[in-house]
């Protein structure tokens, strides 16, 4: 730490991204993008005047932008907020809502940056252990002194509360704010957008970089009452009113537009995920019911650093934590069919299992 660094951030531990990749072979399995490339509207959308136009500042409002989500979502524009991805949302909720006395409540394991966050920004953070079987108990965000965050689907392991559940949890703490991050909802859990109206302390944010197709856009947005909605953009226009670029305020507006690509490209992925977490378990792997665009997975006499070294020298990417809970587990992200068959095909060379012949399948 240098001399004149703050000593406040001291305990701060910076994110730490998927290992890139170092070859063209190499298949990306490690940071939850989509295999699939942007809808054709966002090609169609940005054109050499829009790329002159860069020499602009872009509209901080991102009005469009706005328009398209709320239009999507049945809600009125004040109810939405947009963000340099949802990172940053999730900065300004909890830089706009947390005294520095603040509590703020959120499973052991999740997303690393709500401890970020914490740290940086409030005064204490309350990891809540998680179930046996790696499960969220509602009941334990009941009835508490602070705010909720809760990743739905969690990650690393993609399991997820229905709607009804998070109800339990909301009407448990009407004078506490409660966050859903739904940045991978969209691949099978229950949104919680339905109760926004319901509950005036419900923040639901959700991202482009997953399910549709824009992680390099960088662009989350936030829903929920006007009067959240008017204190985090109270926050953002005070040190970073022009926080989405003009190419990213074309390209996810038009991608909020093509409803028939996006459902296209989730459920290309959640057929995906299914016949991969099928053959997995038919290899003897401990596969996790995931409704994100992930798997978690486990092999009973292989850990997981072992087996993710293992596909590494084959040239498959996938995430590993030496967090003690889940030190046996790898994350795989869904990739096209052609990606994960060559998975499935370094897995069971990694296991010595030959490949059933078609005569004997």
């Amino acid at each position: 730490m240098g001399r004149f660094f703050s000593i406040k951030y001291d305990r701060l531990r910076p994110y730490e991204p998927g290992e890139p990749i170092q070859q063209k072979k190499t298949i990306k399995l490690n940071t939850n993008e989509s295999p699939y490339p942007a809808s054709p509207f966002v090609y169609r959308s940005i054109d050499q005047f829009e790329i002159d136009n860069l020499r602009l500042y872009s509209d901080p409002s991102a009005e469009k932008l706005i328009k398209a989500i709320a239009k999507n979502f049945s809600l009125d524009e004040s109810q939405v907020a947009v963000g340099n991805g949802s990172d940053e949302l999730l900065a300004l909720v909890f830089m706009a809502f947390q005294n520095q006395e603040g509590r703020v409540y959120f499973p052991e394991l999740t997303y690393e940056f709500y401890s970020t966050c914490a740290e940086a920004f409030c005064g204490s953070k309350i990891e809540v252990p998680l179930g046996d079987e790696l499960t969220i108990d509602p009941a334990d965000y009941c009835g508490l002194d602070g705010t909720i965050v809760l990743a739905n689907p969690n990650t690393p392991t993609g399991l997820a509360l229905t709607r009804a559940q998070v109800e339990a949890i909301l009407r448990a703490n009407s004078d506490n704010l409660v966050v859903i991050d739904e940045a991978y909802g969209d691949y099978g859990a229950e949104s919680c957008v339905p109760l926004i109206e319901q509950f005036s302390n419900l923040l639901v944010i959700q991202t482009f970089s997953k399910s549709r197709n824009l992680a390099g856009a960088r662009i989350g947005f936030a829903m929920g009452s006007p009067e959240l909605i008017q204190d985090m953009n109270r926050i953002k226009r005070a040190f970073h009113p022009h926080n989405i670029n003009r190419l990213s305020v074309i390209a996810g507006t038009a991608s909020m537009k093509d409803q028939d690509y996006f459902k296209k490209c989730i459920n290309d992925v959640k057929r995906t995920r299914e016949a991969v977490a099928k053959e997995l378990r038919t290899l003897g792997f401990t596969v996790l019911d995931s409704q994100a665009n992930f798997l978690f997975a486990r092999y009973p006499s292989l850990g997981g650093g072992a087996y993710c070294q293992a596909l590494k020298e084959k040239n498959i990417l996938v995430k590993h934590s030496d967090s003690p809970k889940i030190v046996d587990y790898v994350r795989i992200t869904i990739g096209t069919p052609e990606q994960m068959e060559q998975l499935l095909k370094a897995t069971r060379d990694i296991l010595g299992i030959e490949e059933l012949r078609d005569s004997e399948k």
